[in-house]
């Protein structure tokens, strides 16, 4: 593994990912056309800072999946990293976003990729604050 940090995070509307679950289905997010992959997150300190980024207007509750790149593979899906890439139409000028590679999932993600989903934590305005068990 050539990264410093052991997981692949994704961030996901709760009922996005709820539903996947409830049918055993595998999940895309909305904009997995545009940009033909999953995005990820691999340095925990750069979650709330892609959150406040690319998705303060999409409101509800969300979850970050932890995964590895070993359990994305055995669910079938191959994870590369490389740069900081945009979301939908979302340009990816955030701080932090030239600082390191970013995991990008080859496929959709099955519950069985996951090793834990963890509630995310946002204030009234959408601004998201925390994320339980991962930042502080």
């Amino acid at each position: 593994m050539h990264q410093e940090h052991p997981f692949v995070f994704h961030l996901v509307q709760s009922k996005l990912w709820d539903e996947t679950t409830e049918t055993d289905n595998t999940y895309y997010p909305p904009t997995y056309k545009i940009d033909g992959f999953t995005h990820g997150t691999s340095n925990p300190q750069k979650l709330l800072n892609v959150a406040n980024h690319f998705y303060p207007d999409v409101l509800g509750s969300w979850y970050c999946l932890r995964m590895t790149v070993e359990s994305l593979k055995d669910s079938g899906v191959e994870t590369v990293y490389e740069g900081t890439a945009p979301v939908g139409d979302i340009q990816r000028d955030f701080e932090g976003a030239g600082d390191e590679l970013f995991p990008h999932i080859l496929g959709g993600l099955k519950a069985s990729a996951v090793l834990e989903a963890h509630k995310v934590n946002r204030a009234g305005d959408g601004t998201f604050l925390s994320i339980e068990g991962i930042t502080k």
